[in-house]
């Protein structure tokens, strides 16, 4: 695929007050999607969860059980991109396990504490939902993230933010990733070169400044890994990490009360470097050619097909010229995948060889061949 670069519970009181505003959440305690009016809130409502549309919207209407900050803008979710139609439901059971359950009753996202003793549940005016057993916290939703990081939050090695078929990981060295499918290393950013200690566990965190931070027992300070660049402004601002659905990690900074977010760093400055991504607008999704055609016409993002396969042709195979385009290749492809040949033996070696699919010599210099077997193949071309 070429890519072109341009409860509702019956009773009074509740019908009075839908938000549980301060006080601890208690085991018998749920949350409807047919009532979005209806949230468990943090004891000043900056944060609150409860039932949101899907963004974009679907047909029939689908909800998702979401943390939210002053406004609107969700920062957490019951499970990874778990959707529920109209008859969804949250329920805080008495056995103390969270359960996010479908309209026919079937559960879709469980917290699986329900052997855990926990007797309350609480959302901070940090974000962090916790169940707790007793004074002991047993779960929280900061320690179960799903696309994003908010200040206090502490993301170590082992955990995973996710969107789509993209994830994004610290790894024990420090460094941050960015993976398609979770076997395509398409971003991979370290400290910077004044940071020279093996790191042992190290933590990041998102200060409420605005910079991004590495901390280890190994540095005497944290580590300063990138700036939003509204660091240190003033004013009553929440500033968050985020995995978007696009397969970049970006830091946003949302208003009090505004309902919106405005992007402040972005780890991959060019989108069309995201492997296998694309849509209607920018980047664009497109065919390498005509002797190819969309896998779903609806959906531009399935990639391509060809419209005859090789052992059809009536005729011995030839290489088609794609002027201005690379088709991506990272780790653990790079090794197996790129070779020092110029173009000319670039192009007859991937003839040759039935398991090549395409080939790319670009003029920058390295006399590096791209030489991409059959699997998915993401690129994209710049007009000229």
């Amino acid at each position: 695929m070429a890519i072109k670069s341009r409860l509702v519970l019956l009773s009074l009181f509740c019908l009075l007050f839908n938000t549980i505003s301060g006080a601890a959440i208690s085991p018998g305690s749920s949350l409807y999607a047919s009532n979005l009016n209806q949230t468990w809130s943090s004891p000043d409502s900056t944060f609150s969860l409860g039932f949101i549309p899907t963004d974009p919207p679907t047909s029939p209407p689908s909800f998702i059980a979401a943390i939210t900050y002053s406004g609107g803008v969700p920062i957490w979710s019951a499970g990874y991109e778990i959707r529920v139609d109209s008859g969804g439901a949250l329920h805080f059971l008495s056995s103390g396990t969270i359960q996010l359950v479908n309209s026919s009753g079937d559960t879709v996202w469980d917290s699986d504490t329900a052997s855990c003793g926990v007797s309350s549940a609480h959302l901070d005016e940090t974000g962090n939902l916790i169940l707790r057993n007793g004074t002991a916290s047993v779960w929280s939703s900061f320690d179960n993230p799903t696309d994003t990081i908010l200040p206090s939050q502490n993301f170590t090695v082992g955990k995973v933010l996710r969107s789509g078929m993209y994830s994004f990981q610290l790894l024990k060295n420090g460094n941050l990733t960015l993976l398609w499918n979770n076997s395509i290393l398409y971003w991979n950013q370290g400290l910077n070169s004044s940071v020279t200690t093996n790191l042992t566990s190290p933590n990041l965190i998102l200060k409420s400044i605005g910079i991004l931070t590495i901390s280890d027992p190994k540095l005497a300070t944290a580590a300063i890994f990138a700036y939003s660049n509204d660091d240190s402004e003033a004013g009553d601002i929440l500033r968050f990490l985020k995995l978007e659905s696009d397969g970049n990690v970006r830091i946003y900074s949302s208003t009090k009360g505004s309902g919106t977010k405005i992007e402040r760093w972005a780890a991959v400055t060019d989108q069309c470097q995201v492997f296998g991504y694309c849509n209607d607008s920018n980047p664009i999704c497109g065919c390498a050619s005509l002797n190819f055609e969309p896998v779903d016409p609806k959906d531009s993002r399935q990639g391509c097909k060809r419209k005859m396969e090789i052992e059809d042709c009536p005729q011995s195979m030839t290489m088609l010229d794609l002027d201005h385009t690379r088709f991506l290749t990272y780790p653990p492809e790079t090794d197996s995948q790129i070779f020092l040949l110029g173009i000319s033996a670039c192009k007859v070696n991937c003839l040759v060889n039935s398991a090549c699919d395409a080939s790319t010599s670009l003029a920058d210099g390295r006399g590096q061949c791209y030489y991409k077997t059959a699997c998915y193949l993401s690129g994209y071309v710049i007009d000229a």
